[in-house]
């Protein structure tokens, strides 16, 4: 199962500039400036380029990063329709408020029913009844029963994932991939992962890989297998750097 669901996009040897994926982000707020960029440097490498629409504050701080981040386009909100038409994915709801306008914002794109990829603030203004194959939700277990108002047990995530035709990763020690009648679990990584902005990138790598044409499913660009290993390899690294210190 873990074989047939890794995915990492393959572009095609004669694809132009926007051929293998266009995300647009959207998120960020006056308190949580940081969620969408953390979001955008996790999604940047793995799609050809990456539209960033947030509040004018936090798109400051984007242009001021153009030079590390040259494929990152901060868009201003007279630009944000034709980013929006021009994406074939979009990232909602990291750094965001949990308020009306965020809720109006999320409708608004699920109603486009272009591939999209729910976290954070915007899975607890989730309108359900919009929901659709070509979305995936990134809750923990208290997103998910924001969202859905049940506890997340595997029963009710597998029943959720079916009951609305979506994507759903359960975030957690070990994940749960649930997409219609499928599921699986993803191992690995360790508990270092609990780090704040983990979530935002692993988003914004979610995102990413589901904006390309050739992605089979939600599922496959749910299922994080590489990026669990990545992180265990990651601590592992840091351990014997670590160890060779002298003690303090």
């Amino acid at each position: 199962m873990a074989n047939k669901l890794l995915y990492l996009p393959n572009p095609h040897a004669h694809s132009h500039k926007g051929q293998n994926g266009v995300l647009l982000i959207v998120g960020g707020s006056k308190t949580y400036h940081g969620a969408p960029i953390l979001a955008a440097k996790g999604a940047v490498r793995f799609c050809d380029l990456v539209y960033f629409a947030a509040n004018k504050e936090n798109n400051s701080l984007m242009m001021k990063m153009k030079g590390t981040s040259a494929n990152i386009i901060a868009v201003p909100k007279e630009k944000f329709h034709f980013a929006l038409s021009h994406s074939t994915c979009v990232l909602i709801g990291n750094g965001m408020d949990v308020d009306g306008k965020t809720k109006q914002l999320v409708a608004s794109i699920l109603k486009t029913k272009k591939k999209c990829v729910i976290d954070a603030a915007a899975l607890r203004v989730l309108p359900l009844s919009l929901l659709h194959k070509n979305v995936i939700l990134t809750p923990h277990t208290g997103e998910f029963k924001a969202a859905f108002g049940k506890e997340a047990t595997i029963a009710n995530v597998k029943l959720v994932a079916k009951k609305y035709n979506c994507t759903i990763l359960l975030k957690g020690k070990k994940d749960l991939v649930a997409s219609g009648a499928k599921s699986a679990y993803v191992t690995g990584g360790n508990a270092g992962m609990t780090k704040g902005g983990t979530g935002d990138v692993l988003a914004g790598l979610c995102a990413a890989l589901f904006s390309h044409p050739n992605c089979p499913s939600g599922m496959h660009a749910a299922y994080r297998r590489i990026w669990r290993m990545n992180c265990l390899l990651l601590r592992r690294d840091c351990a014997e750097k670590l160890s060779v210190l002298p003690h303090l």
